[in-house]
């Protein structure tokens, strides 16, 4: 398998414990410095905003979670 539509078409395929396997592979990647970055700045508070913001958002009904 070469390309993302290919590994998606896969996947419902596969079983229970081969898409636990999969999961397990694709969540165990190392942050990399983006991840780092945005720990950093959650851990300073720099994110405090915008999250408050988010859940007023969120409790308003304004946003959704993703389908």
């Amino acid at each position: 398998m070469s390309t993302v539509q290919e590994i998606k078409a896969a996947i419902p395929k596969l079983t229970l414990e081969e898409r636990a396997e999969v999961a397990r592979c694709l969540h165990g990647w190392a942050d990399d410095e983006w991840d780092e970055q945005m720990k950093r700045d959650l851990a300073a508070g720099k994110l405090g905003k915008l999250l408050t913001k988010v859940d007023a958002d969120l409790a308003q009904g304004k946003i959704s979670d993703p389908p």
